[in-house]
């Protein structure tokens, strides 16, 4: 799969990982992923990972997720080889996608894997879609576009829930704001590196 499919069928991701950066030594504690076929949800992926280490206190009451939960978890190879064939032949979305990449990048790098899809991030395109609003973080936008959520974040799969209902939505506003139909990943990409000035010259652009 290339960027030229379909902004509709997509796998939408979230990491929860024990720090900010895997070159600091940081894995990842937690995948959760929606697969998105045609703008319907089809599919989940969720698992717990040991690091191999014991997380802080800090990060366990961010995340909720503790030692005890981790302590008979599989390992992070072995959670991140399925997740390879998961998200094999699609392209990614996640929320602050920069930060989920390095961690997908890092552990399946450490694995030998790899995937062939390319990221999209949902909250750079949030930022030029709906500049009204208060802040983009995940929960701020949940509350300003009114989607439907169980108050559940920073838990893996909650949050690729959450983030995949944020991206059909920007779909169906693409649709409705701005008649733009069925966009090409591609360009759900390039919009998220447009200037804010310049958003509406190039949604006019990619209109029907």
């Amino acid at each position: 799969m290339t960027t030229s499919q379909a902004a509709n069928t997509v796998i939408v991701l979230d990491f929860e990982t024990t720090g900010l950066s895997p070159n600091m030594g940081d894995r990842a504690i937690e995948i959760g992923a929606v697969k998105i076929d045609n703008g319907i949800i089809v599919d989940r992926f969720q698992q717990l990972m040991n690091p191999g280490f014991k997380v802080s206190s800090f990060i366990a009451g961010y995340t909720g997720i503790t030692n005890q939960m981790l302590q008979h978890a599989p390992a992070c190879d072995e959670v991140m080889d399925q997740f390879a064939d998961f998200i094999a032949g699609y392209n990614l979305v996640a929320h602050n996608a920069s930060f989920d990449q390095r961690f997908l990048d890092a552990e399946l790098d450490s694995i030998g894997r790899s995937y062939d899809g390319q990221f999209a991030c949902s909250m750079l395109i949030a930022r030029r879609l709906y500049q009204q609003a208060p802040n983009h973080k995940l929960g701020s936008l949940v509350a300003y576009k009114d989607i439907d959520n169980d108050g559940v974040f920073h838990r893996a799969l909650a949050d690729s829930e959450m983030t995949a209902k944020l991206w059909l939505l920007m779909l169906e506003d693409l649709k409705s704001d701005h008649r733009i139909t069925m966009p090409e990943f591609s360009v759900m990409q390039k919009l998220s590196r447009t200037a804010k000035a310049s958003v509406t010259a190039y949604l006019r652009k990619q209109a029907c």
